[in-house]
C-alpha cells in the first residue's frame, strides 16, 4: 500500500504542478501570446480565447491534482474515488483537447496514459480499501 499511495502523491503532483504555470499563463494572457501559441487553433473550439481553457487546466487538472496529492500522502480516506475522478477528468481534458486543436501530439498520448495509470491505482487502491465495488466502511 505504501508503494500505491506513494505512486499516486507524485503523478497527482506531477500533473498538477505541471498544469499549475502554463495555467495561470493564458490566465493572465488569454490571447497566448506569451506562451507562444496562436487563438487560431481554437477554431474548432467553442471559446475564442484560452481563459475558460486556463481557468480549468489551472484549478482542476492544477490545484485540485496538487490537493489529490496532499490527500494521498495522508492516506485521505476516499483517495481511490479522488484520484478515479482526477485520471478520468485527465483523459477526458485530453481527449478533448485533441478534438479541439484536430491533433495528437506526444505529450498528449503520455498524460493520456498518465491519467488511465492514474485510474488504474486508484481501481486497485479502491478494491484495497473495500470501497470498491460498493462503499464499505473501513474496517
Amino acid at each position: 500500500m505504501k508503494k500505491l499511495y506513494r505512486s499516486l502523491v507524485i503523478l497527482h503532483a506531477f500533473i498538477g504542478i505541471g498544469a499549475v504555470f502554463p495555467g495561470i499563463g493564458v490566465i493572465l494572457d488569454p490571447t497566448g501570446e506569451v506562451m507562444g501559441i496562436s487563438t487560431e487553433v481554437l477554431k474548432n473550439g467553442p471559446f475564442d480565447t484560452f481563459l475558460i481553457p486556463g481557468l480549468f487546466l489551472f484549478l482542476v487538472n492544477g490545484l485540485l491534482n496538487i490537493v489529490a496529492a496532499r490527500f494521498a500522502y495522508i492516506r485521505y480516506q476516499y483517495q481511490g474515488y479522488f484520484s478515479g475522478v482526477m485520471g478520468v477528468i485527465m483523459m477526458m481534458w485530453i481527449v478533448i483537447q485533441c478534438y479541439v486543436l484536430y491533433d495528437i501530439m506526444i505529450l498528449h498520448v503520455i498524460y493520456f496514459i498518465l491519467g488511465l495509470i492514474l485510474s488504474i491505482l486508484a481501481l486497485i487502491l479502491s478494491i484495497k480499501t473495500h470501497l470498491f465495488p460498493f462503499h464499505k466502511e473501513l474496517q
